[in-house]
Parts: C-alpha cells; sequence; structure tokens
C-alpha cells in the first residue's frame, strides 16, 4: 500500500478481509484458531471463551472463512478452522512500512 496504490481488485479482497476482522469475535476467533495446538481448532473448542451461542460462533467463522482468512474441514461431526498463512501474509505485507524495523516508537 506505501510502495505502490492498491488496485480495485486488490482493494475488494483487502477490504473483505479487515471488515471480517473488524469485529471483535471473530477477531479472537482468528486469534484463538492460530494459537491453538496443532495450528488448528474444532468448533467444539471455539464456544466455550464466548458469551454468544454456538449458531453466532458459526456465522462469524463463515464470515471469516468467507474472508479468505480461514480454511475449513468437515471431520465427522465436527468442523474443524485453520488459519491461512497466505491471507496474514498479505495483511502483514500490505501494513508493512518499507525501511522500518517492527519495533514500535518510543
Amino acid at each position: 500500500m506505501v510502495r505502490e496504490p492498491l488496485g480495485e481488485e486488490a482493494a475488494v479482497e483487502v477490504s473483505r478481509m479487515f471488515k471480517a476482522l473488524g469485529d471483535p469475535v471473530r477477531l479472537r476467533l482468528l486469534s484463538l484458531i492460530a494459537s491453538h495446538d496443532g495450528g488448528e481448532a474444532c468448533v467444539c473448542d471455539l464456544t466455550g471463551p464466548f458469551d454468544v451461542s454456538q449458531p453466532t460462533i458459526s456465522h462469524h467463522l463463515k464470515v471469516l472463512r468467507e474472508a479468505g482468512l480461514v480454511g475449513s474441514e468437515r471431520r465427522g461431526t465436527w468442523v474443524y478452522y485453520w488459519v491461512l498463512p497466505d491471507a496474514l501474509s498479505q495483511l502483514s505485507a500490505l501494513l508493512q512500512i518499507p525501511g522500518t524495523s517492527a519495533k514500535a516508537p518510543a
């Protein structure tokens, strides 16, 4: 974004990801999935930390999946989710300012 302006198609794709992450429940879900042992989590592991219903969690997971941030696979009665590394890399690269370190200014 700071190297060259985003094209229309890229802006639509990236804005969908940011919109999905703009909800605190979805942001926490992504964090829980990414930090889960083995890099993937069963939907059954994701409902406990929230004060919302299981259908609401499923809706938020669907939004993350449609935004291209997580992948999923049904195994028996459960669905497992994992973060898509390319999506996080894309967001990270977009926000990175060339020639600076990752340290925050003092």
